[in-house]
């Protein structure tokens, strides 16, 4: 890259280390989720026990994988894409691809998402919202302000990708070398 970056790509490359550490460590979560997935199930079929607050803290965990590493994986170039032409593209013709991709539908839909939930997470926050099951966690309220994570990680990424796209467009950034599988 730049010896010496310009803002924008510095803004960009701290909004990529910031989604990426969040990113790993939401990642880290998959090995609570076997554990404690394990756990609920050898306590209720092994010993007839109810483990309600760890069950909710799986689902918890699982909400944070997804939503909360979505950002990483954009970063990565992991996410669903259908390349057939695209791979075939040049560097400059992709990165506009990537620019308008990211304004056009990545961005709407984020700004959408993070409007409509809005005030169902504003009003789990304002009551405290806490499971309604029996030995369930008082923490609802949180799980659900993980939609508004997914939004705040992916716009940001979404900038991130413009800014990087736009330096690739003007030839001020090689392209990245993209890897398959």
């Amino acid at each position: 890259m730049l010896k010496h970056a310009p803002p924008l790509l510095g803004l960009a490359r701290v909004i990529d280390a910031v989604n990426a550490r969040f990113g790993q460590a939401c990642a880290w979560l998959t090995l609570f989720l076997v554990l404690g997935t394990a756990v609920v199930v050898v306590l209720r079929y092994g010993f007839g026990i109810g483990a309600t607050a760890l069950q909710e803290a799986v689902l918890y965990a699982h909400a944070l994988v997804f939503m909360g590493a979505a950002a990483w994986v954009l970063q990565r170039n992991g996410h669903v894409r259908v390349d057939i032409f695209y791979q075939r593209f040049s560097a400059r013709y992709q990165a506009l691809v990537e620019v308008l991709g990211t304004l056009l539908f990545l961005l709407p839909v984020c700004l959408f998402l993070g409007w409509a939930s809005w005030d169902y997470v504003g009003n789990s926050w304002a009551t405290l919202e806490a499971s309604s099951e029996s030995g369930g966690l008082k923490y609802v309220y949180l799980q659900k302000s993980i939609i508004l994570v997914l939004v705040v990680g992916l716009v940001l990424q979404g900038i991130s990708e413009i800014i990087k796209a736009a330096y690739i467009f003007a030839g001020r950034l090689p392209a990245p070398e993209v890897k398959h599988g």
